[in-house]
């Protein structure tokens, strides 16, 4: 079984509550008077950000494909060990077969 993750999810209402009673680790102050300049800087000083260049004009939205509904008999085993893997295992088994598939065209 996968090792479970502490997530904690709000919604907007709970994080506009946050934010007014000042329950947050943003300096939203400092964030408002900053210059574009000065964000521009701070992005540039960013190692996760190094790089990193967005050309919006040549950015296209694709909608994944509609996935095919099926049913299918495999062997019990193959099912349960998915099925211990924890909630997603039909995109495991999914994933299984979408690298068999990209295996076996390349040749």
């Amino acid at each position: 079984m996968a090792k479970k993750a502490h997530i904690v999810r709000y919604s907007v209402e709970d994080l506009a509550g946050k934010r007014e009673r000042g329950d947050t680790r943003s300096d939203w102050a400092r964030a408002a008077a900053m210059t574009e300049k000065e964000i521009e800087s701070d992005i540039a000083s960013d190692p996760n950000e190094a790089g990193m260049v967005v050309d919006w004009d040549t950015v296209s939205v694709k909608l994944p494909e509609a996935k095919a509904d099926l049913h299918m008999c495999i062997d019990r085993d193959v099912l349960d060990f998915f099925r211990q893997t924890g909630r997603g295992y039909q995109t495991r088994i999914n994933a299984g077969l979408r690298s068999y598939v990209e295996k076996a065209r390349r040749g």
